[in-house]
């Protein structure tokens, strides 16, 4: 039987803001302007990279990039081009960003219920994911120290779908993974979530078509998601699903 859910961990891009293709929309050139100094003669659009490397951060995508392409950037301009990258994001975060459709609803009254605690748990800076919370009107639910960054919180860099960050997260936060619940909308986060032994939420809705969010609640649901979530409309059955008793979850303490 599973423990009862005091933590929900949140994905923040494409989870709690729509934020994904503003922001491969942003390191498109960027990352162009790498691969020509390369001598690499591939070019990327926003889409396309949100398409190769959704749920992963910029470092994560220059990982790849760089096997895919055989070439070794060293770790000081790696460096240079990752904090660039985060800048750019940043801004045009600040001038477009918009909530996920009915998150805020749900945030609202998860958090005047007093039963959970909230954290985020992102493969983005978490600079990056401060301004969007900010810009989204989420950043009241979650304070600096409850916003965990697999790119900037831990020692060694990393991205989802490696599950540091989320045991980082439960290791800070001094809960067992089995008493939380993550929200993810990737494979990548998806994969991080269930390898550390978190139940997970799929949630499909920031998808486009209808024929995208079946794909991926398929994808999801393989990888092991325990509800699927069309609508934030439906969070409160999901987590019946994942296992919480809703109407009996512990209090928490003051988020």
């Amino acid at each position: 039987m599973k423990a009862k859910t005091t933590h929900i961990l949140f994905d923040c891009d494409n989870t709690l803001v729509l934020s994904e293709a503003l922001a491969f929309e942003a390191c498109a050139e960027l990352s162009n302007e790498i691969l020509s100094s390369q001598g690499v003669a591939d070019r990327y659009t926003g889409e396309q990279l949100l398409v190769d490397f959704v749920g992963k951060n910029f470092r994560g995508m220059l990982m790849d990039l760089q096997e895919r392409y055989k070439f070794s950037l060293p770790k000081e301009e790696l460096d240079k081009y990752v904090s660039m990258e985060e800048d750019k994001v940043i801004e045009k975060l600040k001038q477009k960003l918009v909530p996920c459709v009915g998150a805020n609803e749900v945030l609202d009254k998860l958090y005047n219920s007093g039963k959970y605690q909230f954290a985020v748990v992102s493969s983005s800076a978490h600079r990056r994911v401060m301004a969007s919370l900010v810009k989204a009107n989420q950043a009241t639910y979650f304070p600096p120290d409850r916003v965990f960054s697999a790119a900037t919180s831990l020692d060694k860099p990393t991205s989802k779908p490696d599950p540091a960050i989320y045991l980082f997260a439960c290791e800070k936060l001094g809960v067992s993974p089995i008493a939380c619940v993550a929200v993810e909308d990737s494979k990548s986060g998806a994969t991080s979530a269930v390898r550390a032994g978190i139940p997970m939420i799929a949630y499909v809705g920031s998808y486009e078509t209808p024929e995208k969010r079946d794909e991926m609640a398929k994808t999801l649901g393989n990888i092991g998601a325990a509800a699927v979530m069309y609508d934030w409309a439906e969070f409160e059955s999901c987590l019946e699903q994942a296992g919480c008793n809703v109407s009996d979850a512990p209090q928490a303490s003051s988020l």
